[in-house]
């Protein structure tokens, strides 16, 4: 059994226009929650109004009293949000009514857990009518989520039944299961005001994870980034909220103009504005109307309504009591998580008739009928997370990160972390992990990899086949032919993942098969001894890469290409130095023109590059770039049109 203390508690009202409501709320609070003048003229309430609950055990609550009337039930259905308990109001002398039923709907759409029947005015009848009330509403609530609900009758007006209410209320408190307090932050807003001197202060209820003084968050879905300034829970100052509380966030960095009720205020990472939502959809069994496909409705998620467009995916219509896959084309960007419950109205005139749970909060467009589909739409639906990310990873054919991960399937730091651990132990077939960070840097398709490390052992068998000289193929080359969608990251850590298979082998810039060595046949070599012959006889004047190849087709009858993959062997093997795009000299002539070089700048000081090319008997073609070669070595260091020795 859950702790009262360790909890905290949303309790609300709910039922039809003047049934009592709001007076019931003052009976239990002390608190009238009609602050407008409109609502206190017309004995109405039109906005949410709110107010502390001290329970039996000293701990508070806060209750959400929300307006009756059929034209306010958009703000019921925002204040019905993250209700964990509701206060189903029904007057002795008019029993249920339009908006009792209505709101009845709403509250079974959005599953609130807990609810408490609550017959009020009953000093208005007689004993037996309360009687026969009392069953009618037994017989309302038959089949519903609160048919097991308890029933308690009483006046606000005399006072009784309050403490009676009050013992339930105490009792229903215990079946309320802890909030999420590890996950990301969500505040749904409900009001939107200034204070002066604070500034820009925004309402709601939390509905997940915590809030702290300096904390910095997001205004979705217009993305817009604020601070925390202040917290206040039950009209007191705190440093800190939880879930499940009713708290006022005083912001900073944010104009009034940038928030306006319905917006989230959340933690960017987590979240995505998504102008598709895939859905389960549910229509209720006595809205009396069939939903047609295509159809304008108005989408209700959190504080926010949006209108949009119903795709129904697996049929043309949705008759009552039905439930179907569909689809919700909005017309302005929502913000709303997997599992996360909405109510669905229709546009005009403005009625509920149905609603349900969301699939994928950030949906791609669907084809309708397709089966293939339509099963990968209920694996999202009823899969687990593993499941989920599988079919993820295959449809897309991507990695997706932990962070992305974190994102798409809103996942706790603690579900990211079991999830990582699964993978790594084996125990999610299907899913394999790159890089060699910890964690990895990406989820991958185990069936991609080894789909992967077969093109790549392929392409690198061809390459080593048509170039047997060359140390490998160019990384990048091969992320054109085989991924070029995908970031160099991802793309760095299937390499690493490769490598650690031995299947590849990363040799700088290239890369090769693991086991494979470049080593040249006996001919080659025999021809690779006479090319450093025919330099190394010219040491500073060495032949020009023309006349280099000129020799090798017409003396050695080696193809023009084959005499380009030897030099270039050779530069790979540090035999030749490539000074410049027709001019190559041979490592050992280099070093003796730098030992020659630094001797004569020690018997002279400084000398021009006339100088140096008489000292070595060369040629300022060859001088040049070599002299250019010992700057950048820092051998040297050029002065006007002389060289010296660089200090140390």
């Amino acid at each position: 059994m859950t702790r009262a203390e360790d909890i905290h508690v949303i309790i609300g009202t709910a039922g039809h226009v003047d049934h009592g409501k709001t007076k019931l709320v003052n009976a239990l609070t002390g608190v009238h929650t009609d602050r407008l003048k409109e609502e206190k003229a017309r004995g109405i309430s039109i906005e949410l109004g709110f107010a502390p609950f001290v329970l039996p055990d000293g701990k508070k609550a806060a209750i959400v009293d929300v307006p009756g009337h059929e034209k306010f039930v958009k703000q019921m259905v925002a204040g019905a949000v993250g209700m964990d308990l509701v206060l189903l109001v029904i007057a002795a002398d008019e029993g249920v009514m339009p908006q009792t039923k209505e709101h009845l709907d709403v509250l079974e759409l959005l599953q609130v857990p807990q609810g408490i029947i609550v017959i009020t005015k009953a000093d208005l009848v007689e004993e037996e009518w309360l009687d026969l009330i009392v069953e009618e509403v037994k017989e309302t609530l038959q089949g519903t989520l609160f048919e097991q609900a308890p029933v308690v009758t009483l006046s606000s007006t005399t006072g009784q039944g309050i403490d009676s209410l009050k013992a339930m209320i105490a009792a229903q408190v215990t079946k309320i299961p802890r909030r999420l307090l590890a996950g990301a932050p969500r505040l749904p807003i409900d009001r939107v005001f200034t204070m002066a001197g604070f500034g820009t202060v925004v309402t709601g209820t939390l509905l997940s994870g915590q809030l702290q003084v300096g904390q910095q968050l997001t205004i979705m879905p217009s993305e817009q980034p604020c601070r925390i300034r202040g917290l206040q829970v039950h009209s007191e100052k705190v440093e800190e909220a939880r879930a499940g509380q009713r708290v006022a966030v005083n912001l900073s960095g944010i104009e009034l103009s940038d928030v306006n009720r319905g917006d989230l205020l959340a933690t960017a990472e987590a979240l995505t504005p998504a102008y598709r939502v895939t859905v389960r959809l549910q229509n209720l069994s006595h809205s009396g109307r069939t939903m047609k496909d295509q159809e304008r409705v108005r989408f209700h998620a959190g504080t926010r309504e949006t209108l949009g467009r119903l795709t129904l995916l697996d049929r043309h219509e949705l008759e009552p009591g039905k439930d179907s896959l569909a689809q919700i084309v909005l017309e302005e960007p929502v913000v709303v998580l997997k599992g996360d419950r909405f109510v669905l109205r229709s546009y005009s005139p403005a009625l509920t008739i149905g609603g349900g749970r969301v699939i994928d909060p950030n949906a791609l467009k669907v084809r309708k009928n397709k089966v293939e589909l339509l099963k990968n739409i209920e694996t999202q639906e009823k899969g687990s997370i593993a499941d989920r990310l599988l079919q993820h990873l295959s449809q897309t054919g991507l990695p997706l990160s932990p962070d992305e991960a974190i994102k798409k399937f809103t996942l706790s730091k603690e579900e990211l972390e079991k999830l990582l651990e699964k993978v790594q132990d084996h125990k999610t077939p299907g899913i394999a992990l790159l890089g060699r960070e910890k964690p990895p840097i990406y989820f991958i398709s185990a069936a991609l990899l080894v789909s992967l490390e077969q093109s790549f052992v392929r392409h690198l068998e061809k390459y080593h086949q048509d170039y047997p000289l060359r140390s490998g193929m160019a990384k990048e080359e091969l992320k054109g032919k085989l991924l070029s969608a995908w970031n160099s990251k991802a793309y760095g850590a299937l390499l690493q993942t490769l490598q650690e298979r031995q299947s590849i082998a990363i040799k700088g810039h290239a890369l090769a098969l693991y086991n494979f060595g470049n080593e040249p046949s006996a001919e080659v070599r025999a021809i690779i001894k006479k090319i450093e012959k025919w330099y190394l006889e010219k040491e500073f004047q060495p032949p020009t890469v023309a006349e280099t190849k000129e020799k090798l087709i017409t003396e050695e009858k080696v193809s023009p290409e084959s005499a380009d993959e030897i030099m270039n062997y050779m530069i790979d093997q540090g035999l030749l130095f490539k000074l410049a795009e027709d001019l190559r000299i041979h490592s050992q002539a280099m070093k003796r023109f730098r030992e020659i070089v630094i001797q004569g700048l020690q018997e002279q000081a400084e000398m021009t590059i006339s100088e140096v090319r008489d000292l070595t008997d060369s040629s300022r073609r060859y001088v040049v770039p070599l002299m250019e070669w010992l700057d950048r070595e820092r051998v040297t260091i050029r002065k006007g049109d002389k060289r010296v020795l660089a200090k140390g």
